[in-house]
């Protein structure tokens, strides 16, 4: 996925490197599991469709564990904390697989592992996901599936990096 623009991403409840609080993590670490407001600037002229996928990148694992991946309506401009949720998600929103469950899935990295970096990465598609080849059923498809097949061109890109260390 390629892109010439940029979409600055942020939230109220951390910068850019910063820990990410504890009422956003899992229930296991003691956390609420409450998805983190996000906010982000402007997408370009053309965009049908924002696919939003939270990533750990130091899971240990060949690749990185989807917690969470979305499709959003380019009109929201914002998402309050709590709208990921499996059970209750946000008008505007699509809630797709990832390598845990469908919704938000807050840190909870590994006891005595280190600092586990969660991006929250948002794309700004010039097509639905839904039309384009080999996505038939977004929905129901793994994110290892779904995330390479999309052939939609992104016409801008953002990324907000947070930490959680157990």
């Amino acid at each position: 996925m390629q892109s010439t623009e940029s979409l600055t991403v942020t939230s109220r409840h951390f910068g850019e490197g910063d820990s990410i609080p504890l009422e956003h993590c899992l229930k296991n670490v003691g956390g609420d599991n409450l998805s983190p407001h996000l906010a982000w600037t402007a997408p370009p002229d053309g965009t049908v469709e924002l696919l939003l996928v939270v990533e750990d990148l130091d899971v240990p694992l060949a690749k990185p564990a989807v917690h969470c991946a979305a499709l959003i309506d380019p009109a929201a401009g914002h998402l309050e904390p709590g709208v990921l949720d499996a059970q209750r998600p946000a008008t505007g929103l699509r809630l797709l697989r990832s390598t845990i469950g469908r919704g938000y899935h807050g840190p909870g990295p590994i006891k005595g592992h280190g600092p586990h970096r969660y991006t929250f990465q948002l794309f700004a598609l010039a097509a639905h996901v839904d039309s384009t080849p080999r996505t038939a059923a977004p929905a129901r498809a793994r994110p290892r599936t779904l995330l390479p097949a999309i052939t939609a061109p992104v016409l801008a890109r953002g990324r907000l990096t947070g930490v959680f260390e157990r």
